[in-house]
């Protein structure tokens, strides 16, 4: 960082190219090019997002840096999005993967004695679990059996052991996949079966509604997707240290942008999940 002209040190800390001779900073090609908000605030908030399992809210980072609520939103935002995993890099998932879904947000809808679940309002959540391993989770339309079978042939290899629950969507699956399809019957209350259980994707869902639920309160289903970035990086990084995962976290910035602008007529409170 050593000025081209006068040989000293540049006050404003950017770097030259020797080939094309062009000024930059750090923050160039990462989630924070163009941000105003000083480093030490950024480098907190990835902190706070990497060591606290349910998540941390906009309000919390707001009151801790000593930032508008506006500029605490920005941030966070693009720390999920340097979250974001990027699928075509990733191997498919393997060994014995178990597959469930569930349901976030919304109304409950009242009809006989079922509160939440298929049929209601809610957004429904697919994830597919290796034991032991990763775990990948998508808002989807629907969970008819196409939408399901089709986020499965996305996300797990053909040689993979499936394990899911007696929901109907899932029939027909031995044929695509050389471990074959086990289900445990829920509806007959049985939830383990020697090793044929959801247990693990079940206490994903769990960790992601407590953050949901308890840090976050209110999330649309328009932005839900980079909330499932945050708590699928969370999930796939249990074993590293929080410095360890912060760094991770950081690295993860590079070269990724989030050109973002609140839609007409968006809370940003709202839209974005803040806790209120």
């Amino acid at each position: 960082m050593v000025d081209a002209k006068t040989g000293e040190r540049n006050s404003r800390s950017l770097w030259r190219c020797h080939d094309c001779g062009k000024q930059y900073t750090v923050r160039i090609g990462t989630v924070y090019e163009e941000s105003r908000i000083p480093l030490r605030h950024w480098c907190y908030a990835y902190w706070r997002a990497c060591t606290s399992k349910k998540g941390v809210s906009a309000l919390e980072i707001k009151r801790q840096c000593q930032i508008t609520y506006k500029s605490a939103l920005f941030l966070m935002n693009r720390i999920r999005f340097a979250m974001a995993p990027e699928v075509e890099m990733k191997p498919k998932l393997a060994g014995i993967v178990e597959c469930d879904e569930t349901y976030v947000g919304g109304k409950p809808r009242y009809i006989g004695t079922r509160r939440c679940g298929r049929g209601t309002s809610k957004t429904p959540i697919f994830a597919a679990v290796q034991r032991d391993g990763r775990i990948r989770r998508r808002v989807v339309a629907d969970v008819t059996s196409r939408t399901l079978k089709g986020a499965i042939r996305e996300m797990v290899d053909k040689k993979a052991r499936i394990i899911t629950d007696d929901f109907q969507a899932y029939d027909g699956l031995d044929p695509r996949y050389e471990g074959g399809h086990d289900t445990v019957c829920h509806s007959t209350k049985e939830y383990v079966r020697g090793d044929v259980h959801t247990n693990t994707a079940e206490s994903s869902f769990a960790l992601m509604k407590r953050g949901l639920h308890g840090i976050y309160h209110a999330v649309s289903k328009q932005y839900l997707h980079r909330y499932l970035w945050q708590f699928d990086f969370l999930w796939n990084t249990r074993y590293a240290n929080d410095g360890e995962r912060t760094v991770l976290a950081i690295k993860s910035a590079e070269g990724k942008r989030l050109m973002y602008r609140p839609p007409v007529g968006v809370r940003l409170g709202y839209a974005n999940g803040a806790s209120h």
